[in-house]
Order: C-alpha cells, then sequence, then structure tokens
C-alpha cells in the first residue's frame, strides 16, 4: 500500500515543484541605444512587459493607468513620460541630456518605446542611469546593449546598480 501511494504522489509532487519554476516570472527590460553620427543624434529603443510597467506607474502615481486597453487613461502617455525621465538619465561627455521620447508601439505583452538624443559633439563617455522597475521588482535586470563609435557593449543594471560609465 506504501508504495501505491508513493507511485501515486511522487509524481503530483513532482510536477507542483518543477511547475513552480515554469511560472515565476522573469523581470526584465531590454534596451538598445545606438549612436547615429549621419543624423547627429542617439537612438534609443526600450522593450518593457506592460503588466510591470503598469504596476509601476499604479504605485507611483496612485491610480489605475489600463495599458494599450480602451481603458487607458488619456494621461498614460504623460505618466509613462516622466516615469522613464525619472528611470533612464544619460549622460554624454559629464554633460547630462534630454531623452526625447519619441513613440511607443505595442508587440504582444511588451511596450516598446523609442526615444532619441541630439548630439552633434564626438562621445568620449557614456553614463547610464537606469532603475526602471527596480523600485516594483528588487530582482528585475534591465539589459542595455550599445552601438557607440562602432563600439558594441551590452550592460546590466540591477537594483543595487543602477549607474554606469563607459569611455570610448
Amino acid at each position: 500500500m506504501n508504495k501505491k501511494l508513493s507511485r501515486f504522489f511522487l509524481p503530483i509532487i513532482l510536477l507542483t515543484f518543477l511547475s513552480a519554476f515554469a511560472w515565476h516570472k522573469f523581470y526584465v527590460s531590454v534596451s538598445q541605444i545606438d549612436y547615429v553620427p549621419k543624423k547627429k543624434r542617439i537612438e534609443i529603443t526600450t522593450r518593457i512587459f506592460i503588466d510591470d510597467l503598469e504596476k509601476a506607474l499604479e504605485k507611483k502615481y496612485k491610480k489605475k493607468v489600463y495599458l494599450t486597453s480602451k481603458r487607458e487613461l488619456p494621461e498614460a502617455e504623460t505618466l509613462i513620460k516622466n516615469y522613464l525621465k525619472e528611470n533612464i538619465k544619460i549622460s554624454i561627455n559629464k554633460k547630462p541630456q534630454d531623452v526625447e521620447f519619441l513613440a511607443r508601439e505595442v508587440e504582444g505583452d511588451v511596450l516598446i518605446f523609442y526615444s532619441k538624443i541630439a548630439i552633434s559633439k564626438k562621445i568620449n563617455t557614456l553614463e547610464i542611469f537606469n532603475s526602471l522597475l527596480t523600485d516594483i521588482y528588487s530582482e528585475q535586470q534591465n539589459i542595455v546593449h550599445l552601438n557607440i563609435n562602432s563600439n558594441k557593449n551590452s550592460l546590466l543594471f540591477t537594483n543595487s546598480d543602477t549607474q554606469q560609465k563607459i569611455d570610448y
């Protein structure tokens, strides 16, 4: 009888244990930063999971925003821009830059944001502050891929490491 019970319960316990890993959410944003000398600007593309951003906006602004739905608040665009400006900051050659939000689009369960920085001088140093969603998720990781002056790099920002600098 004991063997029969273990044959029945062991697979259920194992399945429950393994499924806990499958349901664990992965907290990540990905940004691509490219310097385009011909256009005299830096182009930034940022991808964030909709539900994660929605939760961050709701916590910060104390209102449900219903991103990408018919119920989206009219001020959602402004709230998003403010949140992005507060949590992504870029300095070039030790001078803080104005990141201009251009547009957003939806791709599945991800919001994609397009931004730019007008820049006419050669980039010698680039400093990035990225704290997207770290106030909501302690395990949040923000990956930034860079292509500056034909040099490709990738940086990882976490709750404890929100600022990094690269010299070119």
